[in-house]
């Protein structure tokens, strides 16, 4: 497989390589690099290409690494069924920065650049659609970004004198703030039952 995966490298590199920064092999799969301005011209050549057939797009996901200038890395996952072949693209972009939609290569890529913008906050110019998808209306931040607070910004209950949904504070209860790591089966001044079976 990897050697496959290796010429198909080679092809890519030699016949589009002004639209890859890298190629690399690893895990049995292909990974191409590239950028924001050259994806759409990369994702076509890959699907129209018969060399390279890659007409099944699986999906698209977010990376984040809030260390880095460029914080986000886009990743497109395609499928070759012609070469029984899987290929990613890769791409980083800053949290600024906008990437041009797939749809109208993949128009499958819809729900996918949706889940992105509204779990990591990628926006991609040109797609028919961008709304969240996922969270709730009025959803505050991006959920799967390393810097979002586990417990989110708001809690959400069912007011019954109200009769409709209330978003509050969150408010952590005593019990969460002071945990204190130790099993409850710990440190205890009598013996468990069964415990004498553990001496023997």
């Amino acid at each position: 497989m990897s050697e496959a995966l290796n010429e198909l490298a080679s092809y890519l590199k030699e016949v589009r390589g002004s639209l890859i920064s890298s190629a690399e092999v690893a895990y049995d799969e292909l990974t191409l690099v590239t950028t924001p301005d050259s994806i759409i011209d990369l994702l076509a050549f890959l699907r129209d290409d018969v060399q390279c057939g890659f007409v099944c797009f699986i999906d698209i996901c977010g990376v984040d690494y809030p260390e880095r200038e460029k914080r986000f890395d886009v990743v497109y996952h395609l499928l070759s069924p012609r070469q029984n072949v899987r290929i990613r693209v890769k791409l980083a972009v800053a949290e600024d920065e906008s990437v041009p939609s797939a749809t109208a290569v993949y128009p499958g890529a819809d729900w996918f650049e949706r889940e992105a913008w509204d779990l990591y906050g990628i926006p991609f110019s040109g797609h028919p659609d961008m709304r969240r998808i996922l969270t709730d209306y009025g959803f505050e931040g991006h959920p799967l970004r390393k810097d979002f607070p586990t417990t989110g910004f708001v809690e959400v209950r069912y007011d019954d004198s109200a009769k409709r949904v209330i978003y509050e504070p969150v408010e952590l209860k005593q019990e969460f703030r002071s945990f204190d790591f130790l099993s409850p089966w710990e440190g205890t001044d009598y013996v468990l039952p069964g415990d004498e079976k553990a001496d023997k």
